[in-house]
């Protein structure tokens, strides 16, 4: 069995709890109070404090946690009528400064109702289409037709410039007559980042290994390198949620007189953050 096949499906059922994961983040339940958690040092206040959004807590308490999702432990609490610094935000995750000096990441829920120092209402808008040029990592998963049988896939996306990003793709393609197994590494043109539907160019290269299902002779199995082109398109969807399908033609490079050419046709959904 190819050693990849397990790593994929372990890769898929990752996917999902992370997925899960995001999704549960956007509505955390309340708990009690805790306990504040003096271990992490005060941030000091900087010169350009007159830069930062200053609120007062409306809510019977708001609860900072040490990372950006429910999964991090509460470490402070701020009570009613307190203010608290905004120092960034991480798609539905906001760094805040408490009274104290200490930092930590309250969810936008908790800050829907929060005040102004002069009683106004502040406007905390949902993950929006800004939000997703601007975000770091993406996972997803796609499926679609490779050379003529169904494949699906999963990748991993590191955007590390404006509009260029790195991606590692894992695929597995069940064939009537084989079984193929690939993995990818290229790297991501965003030419337009900042609309809707943005288009995308990719360029990179792997290995494939093909599996032929033989009845009578079994065939030898072969393990081979290739390169690949590609173009697509993705769409904001709503939260976290992007749509993704993107066209990709390969160039298997054999041992053989004659390179193999491969299309493939896919479409899937990912979520960043």
């Amino acid at each position: 069995m190819p050693l990849w096949r397990p790593t994929l499906h372990l890769l898929v059922f990752s996917l999902g709890c992370s997925s899960a994961t995001l999704w549960a983040a956007d509505e955390p339940t309340t708990e009690n109070p805790a306990a504040v958690d003096t271990v992490d040092a005060p941030v000091a206040e900087t010169d350009n404090d007159d830069e930062v959004l200053r609120l007062r807590i409306a809510d019977p308490y708001i609860d900072v946690h040490t990372g950006p999702s429910e999964g991090h432990p509460i470490h402070q609490v701020v009570e009613r009528g307190q203010m608290i610094d905004i120092l960034e935000r991480r798609t539905d995750w906001f760094l805040v400064r408490t009274p104290r000096g200490y930092t930590g990441w309250v969810h936008r829920n908790q800050l829907i109702r929060t005040l102004t120092p002069q009683g106004q209402p502040v406007d905390i808008s949902q993950t929006n289409l800004q939000d997703f040029t601007e975000y770091d990592w993406e996972l997803g998963v796609m499926s679609g037709d490779f050379d003529g049988a169904p494949v699906i896939s999963i990748y991993g996306a590191w955007q590390f410039a404006d509009n260029i990003s790195a991606e590692l793709t894992l695929g597995q393609s069940l064939g009537r007559f084989a079984e193929t197994n690939f993995a990818t590494a290229h790297i991501v043109h965003h030419p337009f980042p900042q609309w809707r539907f943005s288009p995308y160019f990719q360029l990179g290269a792997g290995a494939i290994q093909i599996d032929p299902k033989g009845t009578i002779i079994t065939p030898e199995d072969r393990q081979e390198n290739l390169v690949h082109v590609g173009v697509g398109v993705r769409t904001y969807l709503a939260s976290r949620l992007v749509f993704r399908m993107e066209y990709n033609n390969y160039v298997v490079l054999t041992d053989r007189n004659d390179n193999e050419k491969v299309e493939e046709w896919k479409a899937g959904f990912s979520v960043f953050f």
